[in-house]
């Protein structure tokens, strides 16, 4: 059973999560993949709840959501998940499938296509309203070493959260 919450009723018990690990699920027709993200941001733009999400090129992830409009973001908060956010954060589905491996049950969602991963309790449901590719020259030096030495940069993809709900 899930409890609809304001998108920012969790902030805390979020981003604390965040840090920690959560799942980006994205689905494309009939394609679907969810990857370990330890950065994003959820604030309030364009008069729209956002959950910003980065991306890089090498990603599996990031050929699906170029096809499709949506993603969901799932937490564990009360589980722990340590090993399933490892896997799904160093494996690719160019490898295997994360679902099978990590036992990972996709479950519809309430409002978007993409499910949610059924063993977490705070989920987000995003429509895209924007993305932004990196402009390497505007980032921070010590930041671009430090995290892109190898140039693999991050597409920002917002997405206005539909839907923000957590497990009862």
């Amino acid at each position: 059973m899930f409890k609809d919450i304001a998108y920012n009723e969790m902030s805390k018990e979020m981003l604390n999560q965040l840090q920690k690990g959560a799942f980006l699920t994205v689905k494309a027709k009939d394609e679907l993949n969810t990857m370990t993200i330890g950065w994003g941001s959820v604030g309030y733009i364009w008069n729209k709840p956002i959950f910003m999400v980065a991306v890089r090129y090498s990603r599996y992830t990031y050929e699906l959501i170029e096809k499709t409009d949506e993603f969901t973001v799932s937490l564990p908060l009360t589980k722990d998940m340590k090993k399933e956010l490892s896997i799904c954060g160093t494996k690719s589905k160019r490898e295997i499938d994360k679902f099978k491996e990590c036992n990972l049950t996709p479950k519809k969602g309430k409002v978007v296509d993409t499910p949610i991963i059924d063993q977490c309790d705070l989920h987000y449901e995003c429509k895209i309203v924007y993305k932004q590719a990196m402009e390497p020259g505007n980032l921070d030096k010590k930041i671009k070493e430090a995290k892109y030495s190898d140039s693999d940069f991050h597409v920002l993809y917002y997405g206005e959260i539909v839907a923000s709900y957590i497990k009862e």
